[in-house]
């Protein structure tokens, strides 16, 4: 359905006249050959490249319009060495760089694991209880951009604002203060980022991440032993539901046995551990208002930790003992030193000058966003270009001896660490410095690396200087229209926003932003049957009765299922090709629906593309000789005035070519621009079912339509419309055939159906000649039949018209 879409802007494009890149390429590293391996046994090479190939030829089958001599593949060398090569160009600017962090490990596989392969806290191979472990990961700086990615997601007007949102958020721009609390009796402070620093006299505790470097170092020699037990509790839970979840969970802490001491007013304050902190945003540590924050309130209740206001709503005063929720909106400061009488909203701005003025805390901003983790510990990815030697350290390969090849002889059983560990004549290398031995990093890069810049490799292929040329980059680039699903709202979209920011600021080219216009297409799903147990089932699980053969459960019939890979629940394209021809396929997933909906797969559904497709192919065919003429020419042939059988099919055409090219070109609405075609499509048999095409004139206009039904049907249905072009004579193939234009004069209307409401119901329809007068209007109006029923007796109160389109009749 993806490739559908953007065939049809494609092809539409080219007959538009434009020079159009329309390229296709393979994002071929990842985890599923490796899994596909591993199970399989067979190397994710020839796995993954079998595949390019059986899809590949789908593609072609199809009849999708990819301009193949700049196919790539991100696991081919020629491809990869240019990953390896803006690695090396992001380490000497400083924005890749390596350090500890958590990452999920099996136990008894000894193997990190990805979030996908962690199944309810479990090894998904083995079935092993999955535990947090730091390693040595590589980043990239993405935060350095922080500021810029968010504020461009106010220039990019073609995009959705459902996108736009998701990325926002995922950055998360705060904008506040930070504040340092003494550890009482260390040296240690345990400093938090707030944006309510108007609720600073308000600290009853404050909580740490399970992860917090702080935490044994603040804590007690007779409560370590708890707090290390809680802190494994947590990691486990955290892996077995994931981070987005964690705040779902119940809130959970464990106090460390330090305290804290409260810069502004003094007061010393507990320290926990809570399972709701994580350490990926802020600092890691949250000054806990019970008063004025719900998760806070509901912690410090459970834990019989104090509560105190210091905000009132505006003339009113809360009752911290008989407060049953946290009170989160603006209000009036209270208990708060000098500031007390104060609106919060003018404290946070007072409150910080303070800080700022005593060395107390200062203004800062804080981002949700985390730099990106790209090291993954799996064989089937790009290798990452730095040698580990005794004496130096981490040193980068040099430029010129790119790339590192990944090697193809290893092993691969699923168990222990990347095989490229035991890869002995890969990993044992020369350091470039020193010249001693020296270890490869066997991290291999995150996937996601492959696909941020590929659509910059488009514009200069075959480069062998650079990723690509920056003269072809600064012709095609930016992406004029970019199709995908909203799955790629953040991740992948954001780090493409990075990367094409990073290699602008390496000089490679002169673009801030790599996509112009974004079009988020729906689903694909179907109808199926689904268990209240066992979920989604195939026919073979289905009982006699309508139930479930694994418990006995009634199913529903009419549940419907989305499409996937993973789910392997897919309708191969290739069956649908055998039985109905790729043009049948291609204008099922584009008839169905608007491309930003869900689009439901019906076996009916496709039967009705197919038989529409035959009408068109029997209405040339049957034809011919009817057609052998050439289309009316309103310049040249007689006027078509006293004639209106063949005035209303020149102007249905005419019509048609307008909707179908402000559909395509301005709506992206592919379903009701074939709705239209097919509309046509019913005129012309209607037509030719009078004998209208017995004269010449007849057949010009005849001819004429057929025509523009085989042109506007082309970005669609490519293939049928390329023989039926050539079956009317057309020299040119049918994508270099020009778009058909609308000619202005037949697109005004002569006659227009007027909707008659009455008090608001609509009760008729009236066709009166296209911009009557009001007067004009009112006397035929009252004069309709169903009008003059509803009115009869009763009193006309106002007469309401909106010229050419509604008459509103208010009646007593």
């Amino acid at each position: 359905r993806n490739y559908s879409i953007g065939d049809v802007i494609a092809r539409f494009l080219m007959m538009k006249g434009k020079n159009v890149l329309h390229p296709m390429g393979w994002d071929a590293f990842g985890l599923p050959a490796e899994n596909a391996a591993i199970e399989r046994g067979i190397h994710p090479a020839k796995w993954t490249y079998e595949n390019i190939d059986y899809m590949r030829a789908q593609l072609k089958r199809m009849g999708f319009s990819y301009d193949w001599t700049r196919e790539i593949s991100t696991c081919a060398p020629d491809y990869y060495r240019w990953n390896q090569w803006i690695f090396l160009k992001l380490y000497e600017k400083g924005l890749a760089y390596k350090r500890l962090s958590t990452v999920n490990w099996c136990p008894r596989c000894l193997t990190v694991l990805a979030n996908e392969q962690v199944e309810a806290g479990l090894c998904w191979r083995c079935d092993a209880m999955v535990e947090a472990k730091e390693l040595e990961q590589w980043f990239f700086r993405i935060t350095e951009y922080a500021e810029e990615l968010l504020d461009y997601t106010e220039k990019l007007p073609g995009w959705p604002e459902r996108v736009l949102t998701m990325q926002r958020n995922w950055i998360g721009k705060s904008v506040g203060a930070e504040v340092d609390f003494p550890i009482e009796g260390s040296k240690e402070a345990i400093r938090i980022f707030t944006t309510r620093p108007d609720t600073l006299y308000g600290v009853t505790f404050m909580s740490l991440a399970p992860e917090h470097p702080l935490v044994e170092r603040i804590t007690p020699a007779d409560r370590l032993s708890e707090v290390k037990s809680f802190v494994e509790e947590v990691k486990r839970e955290k892996s077995r539901v994931g981070v987005e979840e964690v705040d779902k969970l119940e809130k959970k802490g464990v106090f460390t046995g330090a305290r804290c001491i409260n810069p502004l007013d003094g007061t010393r304050v507990p320290v926990y551990v809570a399972n709701f902190v994580l350490m990926g945003y802020g600092t890691g540590a949250v000054m806990a208002v019970p008063a004025h924050d719900q998760r806070d309130f509901e912690f410090a209740r459970a834990h019989g930790i104090p509560v105190k206001v210091v905000i009132n709503p505006p003339g009113e005063k809360l009752d911290a003992e008989t407060m049953e929720a946290a009170y989160t909106d603006e209000g009036v400061m209270a208990d708060s030193g000098p500031f007390s009488g104060m609106k919060s909203s003018e404290g946070i701005a007072s409150v910080i000058g303070h800080m700022e003025k005593e060395g107390l805390g200062k203004r800062s901003v804080n981002y949700k966003l985390r730099d990106w983790g790209i090291s993954r510990q799996r064989y089937w990815g790009c290798p990452i270009p730095v040698v580990n030697c005794a004496r130096c350290g981490a040193v980068a390969v040099p430029c010129e001896s790119l790339p590192v090849i990944l090697p193809e002889n290893v092993r691969f059983t699923g168990r222990g660490l990347s095989p490229l560990e035991s890869a002995e004549d890969f990993i044992n290398s020369e350091c470039p410095k020193c010249k001693g031995p020296a270890r490869r990093e066997t991290d291999t890069m995150d996937t996601f690396v492959d696909s941020s810049w590929y659509f910059l490799r488009y514009t200069s292929p075959a480069e062998e200087s650079a990723p690509f040329d920056k003269h072809d980059a600064g012709y095609w680039m930016p992406v004029d229209r970019y199709i995908g699903g909203i799955e790629h709202a953040v991740l992948h979209l954001l780090y493409a926003r990075f990367f094409t920011k990073a290699l602008r600021d390496l000089g490679l080219h002169g673009l801030d932003e790599p996509f112009q216009n974004l079009l988020t297409q729906g689903m694909v799903c179907k109808e199926t049957v689904k268990c209240p147990t066992h979920g989604f089932l195939s026919p073979a699980e289905v009982a006699p009765g309508a139930r479930c053969v694994h418990c006995g459960l009634a199913v529903d019939v009419g549940a419907v299922e989305k499409m996937s890979k993973s789910k392997k629940n897919v309708v191969d394209p290739d069956n649908l090709i055998e039985k109905y021809g790729a043009d049948t396929t291609r204008l099922f997933s584009l008839f169905a629906a608007p491309p930003e909906r869900d689009l439901e797969y019906t076996a009916e559904g496709v039967e009705g593309s197919y038989r529409f497709l035959g009408r068109v192919w029997r209405l040339v065919a049957d034809n011919a000789e009817l057609l052998g003429t050439g289309p009316y020419d309103g310049s040249k042939d007689a006027a078509l005035e006293g004639l209106p059988e063949l005035k209303a099919l020149h102007q249905a055409s005419h019509r048609t070519i307008d909707k179908v090219t402000r559909d395509i070109g301005e709506r992206f609405h592919f379903n009701t621009a074939i709705s239209s075609i097919m509309e046509l499509v019913n005129a012309l048999y209607l037509f030719r079912q009078k004998e209208k095409t017995d004269d010449g004139l007849g057949r010009k206009v005849f001819r004429e339509a057929v025509e523009a039904v085989v042109l506007l049907l082309a970005p669609f249905a490519p293939h049928i419309s390329e023989e039926l072009w050539r079956g009317l004579g057309g020299e040119a193939p049918v994508y270099k055939t020009p778009w058909p234009e609308a000619d202005p004069t037949a697109l005004v209307a002569e006659e227009v159906t007027v909707v008659v409401q009455i008090n608001g119901k609509v009760r008729s329809t009236v066709t009166l000649p296209a911009d009557s007068s009001e007067e004009e209007v009112r006397e035929v109006v009252l004069k309709d039949e169903k009008v003059a029923e509803w009115t009869k007796g009763r009193d006309v109160k106002k007469f309401i018209y909106v010229p050419n389109r509604v008459v509103n009749l208010v009646v007593a």
